[in-house]
């Protein structure tokens, strides 16, 4: 079931809530929203209205949740070299973009001190748009899939290979070197490549990586790491991680198909997947539908049917605020 907010003023106010929100709005943005908000006394009363929305979603949903301390946001630009790989409308970004990743933030992550010095570096940034994935061809040879709205940084050295992956998910085909370790950082763990291909997804605050071919060991929470072999996974999370189990290989590598497969995930798990697959943010009004188990096939390119199909299953509605947010609320 489908709502949408009627006035397109506080429509156009929220676009100005996200613009003016964004670390990198220009002193041009907040010039021409000025200007859009002096224009007529009615766009003060829409901006005051959008605020109020505005807060509301904050209290409802986890729509707009911080980053973990120490990892950096990710980059607003995509780099070369890069095979494209769009799905649906979404624009191509290029461009290249290096920025400064402090020593504080280095020792957050860091795995063996013999392998990582305190130091400040700069860091090779990628990043994706909702709706569109890349392949990124690293100095090493080995490839990176990047999902939609996903992003990570690289950081070779000549004793290591290191990659910090900030968001989304992101498959490994790694080129092996035994004098070069491998290493992809998650969060508040690390897995590093024993073997040659891996799946990493960042999700609901879990971590979880796949093995699809060789093994790779898995830390976090200065844990012992544990080993996960081909056709298994496991999953992290800020407290401990879980128990090593078989994958389905078919699942974790849909999103490379084009594909979005859940069986019995969590509404919450489900909704953060879409949410990389089109612009704007869905919000989940009531905490419990979260929990709410659901399985189904959908095509990655229509995350909106793909929506609209989990409200109709579920019985829930979806109120749509211009193109910025969907809020899913049960319908009784």
């Amino acid at each position: 079931m489908r709502e949408r907010a009627q006035d397109p003023l506080v429509e156009e106010a929220l676009h100005w809530l996200v613009v003016l929100k964004d670390k990198n709005a220009s002193a041009a943005d907040r010039e021409a929203f000025d200007r859009w908000l002096t224009f007529d006394a009615s766009h003060a009363v829409a901006w005051r209205r959008a605020q109020l929305v505005w807060m509301r979603l904050d209290r409802i949903g986890v729509a707009f949740r911080p980053r973990a301390p120490g990892i950096p946001g990710p980059p607003r630009l995509v780099v070369a070299p890069a095979i494209d790989r769009p799905l649906g409308p979404a624009p191509v970004h290029a461009g290249r973009r290096r920025f400064l990743y402090g020593a504080g933030a280095a020792a957050a992550l860091a795995i063996p001190a013999t392998h990582v010095a305190l130091r400040a570096c700069v860091l090779d940034a990628h990043a994706t748009p909702p709706g569109q994935r890349r392949t990124l061809v690293l100095d090493d040879g080995s490839e990176v899939e990047l999902a939609g709205a996903s992003s990570l940084s690289v950081d070779f050295t000549g004793d290591l290979r290191r990659i910090l992956l900030h968001e989304g998910e992101a498959a490994f085909d790694v080129v092996q070197d035994p004098a070069r370790p491998f290493v992809v950082h998650a969060a508040s763990g690390y897995i590093r490549a024993l073997g040659k291909a891996f799946d990493v997804k960042m999700s609901n605050g879990l971590v979880t990586v796949a093995v699809t071919e060789g093994s790779v060991l898995v830390s976090a929470n200065e844990q012992e790491p544990v080993s996960v072999n081909e056709g298994q996974l496991v999953r992290y999370g800020p407290n401990r991680i879980g128990t090593v189990r078989d994958a389905d290989l078919d699942q974790v590598e849909a999103w490379r198909r084009d594909r979005l497969v859940f069986q019995n995930a969590p509404l919450g798990e489900v909704v953060d997947d879409l949410q990389r697959y089109r612009s704007g943010r869905i919000v989940l009004v009531e905490s419990r539908l979260r929990s709410v188990a659901f399985s189904g096939s959908f095509d990655a390119r229509d995350a909106d049917a793909a929506l609209e199909a989990i409200a109709d299953e579920l019985t829930l509605r979806l109120t749509r605020l211009g193109g910025l947010f969907v809020v899913v609320s049960s319908r009784n």
